[in-house]
């Protein structure tokens, strides 16, 4: 759907508008609130969606998933949140950028969502709360330890949540922590989610994996490809990789297979 820029909205006290680099894209954030970091944008670069029909972004935060998406799908995307904070930043971004007719940001918890329409998805994505409740360091405010923890849910809460609300055949995609692949793994199966493919995500050629992406088949049969990993800094320094310049400035809407 052709987007119509619309006039920028009232930003709340600590919010601001940053350009999502591609598209002439823009998004509402707040360093108070939430901000989204690499592993949004990759998840929306790298997961399974159709050119038509439905998305789900679980977990949506500031909306930065549906809004990526819009790029490179037609399809209409509902993006769900439970904090009532970021779901209106979201609302907000998706008014400005025009694309009211294609995202609808729905502020419920994905534990009891239910889809308005009563049909399952074509495709789910979720960039879930990374860490259990009692790890990492919990000095951040309240919307920040919501987005970073199993606060408001648990993997085992987002893989049942995408189970039940994605088609048979569809696919659900998800970004995390490598040292949770286990994990993942076995609540994806145990909810009929088998994963097809495994893109890790390391800061430099020589450095351990700090993300991992999946992408699930749901009902698929046991087979999984481990793509090329994902390297975001040229050697040393802090220049990103061609292939992260690629979909971050439009070049591609999608990283490699």
């Amino acid at each position: 759907m052709e987007k119509e820029m619309r006039p920028i909205p009232n930003l709340l006290p600590g919010e601001r508008i940053d350009d999502l680099l591609t598209y002439e894209l823009k998004i509402i954030q707040s360093a108070e609130v939430f901000s989204f970091s690499l592993d949004a944008v990759l998840l929306a670069r790298f997961a399974s969606v159709p050119p038509r029909g439905r998305v789900l972004d679980l977990c949506t935060g500031n909306g930065v998933v549906p809004l990526l998406l819009t790029t490179r799908t037609g399809a209409r995307i509902d993006g769900v949140e439970i904090q009532p904070r970021l779901a209106d930043m979201a609302r907000r971004s998706v008014e400005m950028n025009g694309l009211g007719e294609q995202v609808r940001i729905i502020e419920a918890d994905l534990k009891t969502f239910a889809d308005p329409e009563a049909v399952p998805y074509d495709a789910v994505t979720v960039n879930p709360p990374y860490l259990p409740v009692h790890t990492g360091d919990r000095k951040e405010n309240w919307h920040q330890a919501m987005a970073r923890h199993e606060i408001g849910c648990t993997l085992d809460d987002v893989a049942a949540a995408a189970s039940r609300l994605v088609k048979p055949g569809g696919r659900v995609s998800m970004v995390h922590r490598p040292a949770r692949l286990a994990d993942i793994v076995e609540t994806m199966r145990r909810h009929r989610l088998e994963p097809k493919r495994i893109r890790f995500v390391h800061p430099r050629a020589d450095a351990e994996a700090n993300m991992v992406l999946l992408d699930a088949l749901k009902d698929g049969r046991p087979e999984v490809r481990l793509l090329p990993p994902l390297i975001v800094y040229e050697g040393k320094g802090t220049e990103y990789t061609q292939e992260l310049l690629d979909v971050f400035y439009g070049e591609k809407n999608r990283l490699k297979f």
